[in-house]
């Protein structure tokens, strides 16, 4: 018989919201299928909000498991999520005698507070009142006898406040506050099954490429999410799955990389934890596989992403202290630093080799496929989903071996590593600790898996709670390849999609390596191209947001082939029969580039130089001088413009520009200018012949006087009387 009770789940409560309003309870509805369940208790007149509620949860045991005829407490922890005080009430803990079945009858307890069978009652308390923001918990001790003949199995727990509410007692602001939670208790007894858990650590860049400088200073920092992740793993038997993009990102600096980083990697490498490298940027095999690539992806090189600066050099022999016949000059060092290859930048410290962990949607032939990608036997981690529901961790698909995580307690045990809350947190430990009961009843003897998602915003203490949960103590990956692997069978269908997007994001970057002989040394642009492909192949990006990513991706690969054009330009007028035209090149790359810009005229009127070679610094524009020479005097026509990479790739499309010739101006402004020479030049010539006759005419009379001083004599007395017959009319 299927009971669900009036005080228990989302559906429940609203059934009750139903009877009150209509309107309140589709509102509440919505709201009430996220558990554990929220305050649903309300007056007619003054409904709760929906952002102001009160969070009940309820745990048991340890991380909700409790041995045979053991002794537990209940722990209810009540939240305050309004802006009121919440007044005390009464909490009732139940316990339903008839054991869950299977991974679903658990999630639908947990979802929808629905199970066969009846609750008894392990106790109740009076809670305290609660601060508006705050919380408190409550123990319900459970007696003795009421565990006391309880079998092993997994068993529904809830917990109903009552009598609790928020604003003054009588008035019109009073608003009832009751409230119920569910969760699991897990009765054991004898061995359980061992159990591994896989964690990857993995670190996304803001750029996609490596991680900056500034991002590891943050990331490794105390509080940052790598040292969480490492802080989380640390005293665990946790197997690591490392994506080697973050040795990478370290590595590449250098003596530049900040302290905490390098510490970081230190720390990471000290650790005693199995390991194994996740593929490049955590790219998913499953679909290059599918795409029928002929090997994995990988960054084409790391290179430019060095420094020599940050790199000590290299002696050229090394220093001894040996006596000589003669004195020996200390060898100077090379001018050249020794610079580490990729390989050596990217290496995980002590990883397994021969292991991916790719997306689940794989066919028998993907698995050979990754044999041939790695060169040796592959071990392949997929979840229990790909292979009908097997849980055993080790299996072997048809001549593949493989390692298969249980999917609903990875699922929950993700939750929990990701949920900040401790009593929320509670609850998720108590329904893996369920999960990995059920899948152990089978076999015993077989170990299970557990594969936490990627996540990058875990905090320490609730991945340390996850992984402490399930993993057994010094059970590693040696541990489970040398366990015996049972048959499996695959059941899943590959995603066509993913395929598909390989091969655009690959033709995009076939289209930018053409483009990208634009720059002295292409890999500037190629080599973290490659790596943001890896990284929007990542298998932690969600089925649904997966498109969007690719779309993102090729947008930013369109944009990059955009960054460097001919901006438009306005009509220009030549006055001269031959100039050099000067025409804008845009750059918004970080890097200068060196292109071929064309100039075609739409007629013969004009000679053009048909190709001019340019460099265009980085994040700039500057003009290009074309020459150019008009055959006619007058007229307007059309240039077309386009650029070119040195090999000749095109790059955009082209431009067009209007002359307006205007060359006869030339020649009427030089036969002017000439006319007015020549008149200037002729009154110059004419002022000076005359100047210089006057000159010679003085010259010539001076010198006659000074030859004749008698004549100069009688000169001056015939001029006497002349003088004195003129003054006589005066007299």
């Amino acid at each position: 018989m299927t009971v669900t009770t009036p005080e228990t789940g989302p559906r429940a409560r609203l059934l009750r919201l139903t009877r009150r309003t209509a309107v309140f309870a589709i509102a509440l509805g919505i709201c009430g299928f996220v558990a554990p369940s929220a305050a649903v208790g309300a007056t007619d007149d003054a409904p709760a909000k929906d952002d102001e509620t009160v969070e009940l949860y309820v745990s048991a045991g340890a991380r909700g498991a409790v041995a045979v005829g053991g002794s537990t407490s209940a722990i209810v922890t009540v939240q305050n999520e309004t802006e009121s005080q919440l007044s005390g009430g009464r909490v009732l803990v139940e316990l339903n005698r008839t054991p869950l079945a299977d991974d679903d009858a658990i999630t639908t307890w947990l979802d929808d507070g629905e199970a066969s069978g009846d609750f008894t009652t392990l106790g109740t308390e009076t809670t305290s009142a609660v601060e508006a923001g705050d919380e408190e918990t409550t123990t319900v001790v459970v007696p003795d006898e009421v565990l006391g003949d309880i079998a092993p199995g997994v068993y529904p727990l809830r917990a109903v406040l009552t009598g609790a509410s928020t604003g003054a007692a009588g008035s019109d602001d009073e608003v009832d506050r009751d409230a119920d939670a569910t969760s699991v208790l897990v009765v054991t007894a004898g061995t359980t099954a061992k159990v591994g858990v896989l964690v990857p650590i993995t670190a996304t860049p803001a750029g996609g490429a490596l991680l900056t400088s500034e991002e590891l200073g943050t990331l490794t920092a105390d509080d940052g999410a790598l040292t969480a992740q490492l802080d989380g793993v640390t005293g665990t038997a946790a197997i690591l799955a490392i994506d080697p993009a973050i040795m990478a990102s370290i590595r590449v600096l250098g003596t530049a990389a900040p302290a905490s980083a390098t510490e970081w990697l230190a720390r990471l490498d000290e650790l005693p934890n199995e390991r194994f490298a996740l593929q490049f940027g955590d790219a998913d095999a499953t679909a290059q596989a599918h795409a029928e690539l002929p090997s994995l992806l990988q960054p084409t090189t790391l290179a430019p992403f060095l420094d020599e600066r940050n790199f000590p050099k290299t002696p050229d022999a090394p220093l001894t202290d040996a006596p000589t016949m003669s004195p020996t000059p200390s060898p100077a060092a090379t001018e050249d630093p020794a610079l580490p290859d990729d390989d050596a930048l990217s290496k995980v410290e002590g990883a397994t080799p021969g292991i991916l962990w790719p997306r689940g949607d794989v066919t028998q032939d993907d698995l050979a496929t990754f044999t041939s990608y790695l060169e040796r036997a592959a071990l392949t981690v997929l979840p229990s989903s790909s292979v009908g529901g097997a849980t055993s961790a080790h299996a072997t698909v048809g001549s593949s071996a493989v390692l298969v995580t249980d999917d609903a307690a990875s699922a929950v045990l993700s939750q929990a590593a990701a949920e900040n809350h401790a009593a929320a947190r509670q609850r998720s430990l108590a329904a893996a600790t369920a999960h990995l009961f059920l899948a152990a009843q089978s076999d015993r003897s077989a170990p299970l898996l557990i594969g936490l998602e990627r996540d990058e915003t875990r905090s320490a203490g609730a991945l340390r709670d996850a992984i402490s949960t399930a993993d057994t103590a010094g059970f590693g990956l040696t541990d489970l390849r040398a366990t015996p692997a049972t048959a499996a069978t695959l059941t899943t269908e590959p995603d066509a999609g993913r395929a598909a997007a390989v091969h655009e994001l690959l033709a995009d970057e076939n289209t930018l390596t053409d483009f990208s002989s634009i720059l002295a040394d292409p890999q500037l642009m190629l080599s973290p191209e490659r790596i943001r492909i890896l990284r929007t192949l990542a298998v932690g990006i969600p089925a649904d947001s997966f498109g969007a990513e690719v779309g993102a991706h090729r947008e930013a690969t369109r944009e990059t082939l955009s960054a460097v054009s001919i901006p438009p330009s306005s009509t220009i007028q030549l006055l001269t029969a031959a100039a050099d035209l000067p025409f804008r090149v845009r750059n918004d790359l970080p890097w200068p580039v060196t292109v071929r810009l064309t100039v075609i005229p739409t007629d013969l009127r004009l000679d053009v130089e048909p190709v001019t070679i340019a460099q265009v610094p980085a994040n700039s524009s500057t003009r290009v001088k074309v020459p150019v020479s008009a055959r006619v005097g007058s007229g307007e026509l059309t240039l077309r413009l386009s650029l070119s990479t040195p090999t000749g790739v095109p790059i955009g499309g082209t431009e067009s520009v209007r002359v307006a010739v205007r060359a006869e101006w030339e020649t009427i402004g030089l036969a002017v200018f000439g006319g007015l020479i020549v008149v200037l030049i002729g009154l110059g010539v004419w002022r000076t012949v005359r100047r210089r006759r006057n000159e010679a005419n003085e010259e010539a009379a001076d010198a006659d006087a000074t030859a004749d001083p008698d004549a100069v004599e009688e000169d001056a007395v015939n001029t006497a009387p002349d003088a004195a017959s003129a003054e006589k009319p005066n007299e």
